[in-house]
């Protein structure tokens, strides 16, 4: 008998950023949620500030409070320059 493996939770995480569209975000909550695990937002912090994949857009995930939170390629302003490029509207 064949056991399929599950996606690890980073890949469905990075699965999930991928598929957020330009001008559109998510928070870290909501990204954790589709991923699986409801309550793992942090898991999704700590992989968001692990990704240099530039096809995985994590510019895209924002804090729940509404704050746009930090980015590993340049910090919040960029994060922010680079939403707002894309048609994001607060």
């Amino acid at each position: 008998m064949k056991t399929h493996k599950q996606p690890s939770f980073s890949k469905k995480v990075y699965e999930v950023v991928r598929n957020i569209p330009r001008g559109k975000v998510l928070t870290y909550a909501e990204v954790a949620a589709k991923a699986g695990k409801p309550k793992a937002s942090r898991a999704v912090g700590y992989w968001m500030s692990k990704n240099y994949d530039t096809n995985i857009p994590c510019h895209r995930v924002v804090r729940s409070d509404g704050k746009i939170g930090d980015y590993n390629r340049g910090g919040p302003k960029k994060k922010f320059e680079l939403l707002l490029k894309e048609g994001y509207r607060p």
